[in-house]
């Protein structure tokens, strides 16, 4: 176990969605995992249940935070969250792109420039957009370019990075250098369940791609051993 334990980084590429109603299942499945071995995400029914006690309980236990929130607001609102945000000790934080450049910037300046401040990155368009839903609110062009322009627009902005598909990572990954943090949900196991997500990947095809970090819950979450499929998604990063 050990010399299996000492090939993975500790600087994991995986994040574990908690998508939890409440922070007692949470907190029970944390207990199961390896702080050294991934991250965890919090999002908004978690947070919003159990408020800002479950992140500030996560981060002592040595877990690095996503706050996934997506903010979407006024400029000085979403600065003032994400500096509350960042008061919690989380590791990364989210705002919408479609918020604009003035949002994102005054979001990124609300955090600071200091070297523990948390990563700011912006959502392009949710994995779970299909060109019908696409067309449906009346945007233009294809996904693809739009993913690309708005990724544009929060590196213009200040940001560290994207939340997008794994699916337009290689596009985007051939327009930013790895400083550019690319986070893909969607991401999906061999032979799992694709659920509500319709631009998914596998790991190893994501990292290939160009992600940075794996967003992976339910092939994870809802397994008989949360660590033991963890270890296997490893594995085939390898």
């Amino acid at each position: 176990m050990f010399l299996m334990e000492a090939i993975f980084m500790s600087d994991s590429k995986i994040i574990v969605a908690l998508d939890y109603p409440n922070a007692d299942a949470a907190l029970a499945l944390a207990k199961q995992l390896d702080p050294a071995r991934c991250k965890l995400k919090i999002g908004k029914e978690l947070f919003t249940r159990s408020g800002p006690a479950t992140v500030e309980t996560l981060v002592k236990q040595g877990f690095d935070i996503f706050l996934d929130l997506k903010y979407h607001d006024i400029p000085n609102t979403v600065a003032k969250a994400c500096s509350a945000a960042a008061d919690l000790g989380v590791w990364m934080m989210n705002v919408h792109t479609l918020g604009g450049s003035a949002m994102m910037t005054a979001a990124r300046q609300a955090i600071g420039n200091n070297g523990d401040r948390p990563l700011l990155i912006g959502v392009t368009l949710l994995t779970s957009m299909d060109q019908t839903t696409f067309d449906e609110i009346g945007l233009q062009g294809s996904i693809s370019d739009t993913v690309l322009r708005l990724a544009a627009l929060a590196n213009k902005s200040g940001l560290d990075g994207v939340v997008c598909s794994a699916q337009e990572a290689t596009l985007l990954r051939a327009q930013h250098n790895d400083n550019f943090q690319l986070v893909t949900p969607g991401i999906r196991p061999e032979n799992s369940v694709q659920g509500d997500q319709h631009r998914t990947m596998t790991p190893a095809k994501a990292i290939a791609a160009g992600s940075s970090y794996l967003v992976i819950g339910r092939p994870i979450t809802a397994a008989e051993s949360p660590m033991a499929a963890l270890a296997a998604i490893e594995l085939s990063l390898n």
